[in-house]
């Protein structure tokens, strides 16, 4: 009986997978160009920027380090900044702010590569699978056809199209790991360019504490319209 029903599902034919892996290749490509936009948005010359920041660190102008990054359009600049509010805790601080920054940036850089990769990976099987169902569909075919020369050659163009499935999720495979590759480089260059950012940070401020000097400490931030109100109440707590 189980058998049955599901060679009745193999009989419906394999035109539906084509269909299945023609949508997995326009998702595919639209991740890819996501992807794309997404650190081009974010590019920057990462060696000119260290340089410019290391520049500014070593003349021990903080505040004019700090404006370097903010002016870098860069995912590095933006993880580091967020590392450097904690730079008047010391070094041992300013690493974990930064791996906190980057663990935090994380979700954005590998965004829709799990889908790259489960399509790279898949792909093929999912097209074998159409080629196992055509093939199927043709043997039943040949069954119904006999001695039938006309019906043979039918069974005969059913077969060949049945192989199209498997050549299919090779073609959407090979995009998706080429793409995932791709983004894989790309994550690497921004940890390496997050790394070399803090690295001279975290040299200039373990220089500044084993000279003696006080550590650079940001200016509270102002506060914004809705925080105000609550402000303005903890400071009357407060005397």
């Amino acid at each position: 009986m189980l058998v049955e029903r599901l060679s009745r599902i193999a009989l419906l034919g394999s035109t539906w997978v084509l269909y299945l892996l023609l949508g997995l290749s326009v998702l595919s490509l639209t991740s890819g160009i996501e992807r794309w936009y997404f650190f081009a948005r974010h590019a920057g010359d990462i060696e000119a920027l260290a340089a410019r920041f290391s520049e500014a660190l070593e003349v021990e102008d903080f505040d004019r380090a700090r404006d370097v990054l903010r002016q870098s359009r860069s995912l590095e600049a933006s993880i580091v900044l967020r590392a450097l509010r904690w730079v008047h805790g010391g070094p041992r601080a300013f690493a974990d702010a930064l791996d906190a920054s980057m663990a935090n940036a994380r979700g954005q850089l590998v965004r829709s590569t799990y889908l790259l990769g489960t399509l790279g990976n898949n792909a093929p099987f999912v097209g074998l699978l159409g080629t196992v169902i055509g093939v199927i569909e043709a043997f039943h075919q040949l069954g119904d056809a006999g001695q039938n020369r006309a019906a043979m050659g039918n069974v005969m163009s059913g077969i060949a199209e049945a192989l199209v499935a498997t050549g299919v999720g090779l073609f959407v495979a090979l995009p998706a790991v080429v793409i995932f590759n791709l983004i894989q480089k790309k994550i690497a260059e921004v940890e390496t360019g997050v790394l070399v950012l803090g690295k001279l940070a975290g040299a200039y401020v373990e220089a500044r504490e084993r000279s003696g000097d006080p550590l650079p400490k940001l200016a509270a931030v102002e506060p914004t319209p809705e925080s105000a109100p609550l402000a303005l109440t903890r400071a009357a707590e407060g005397s």
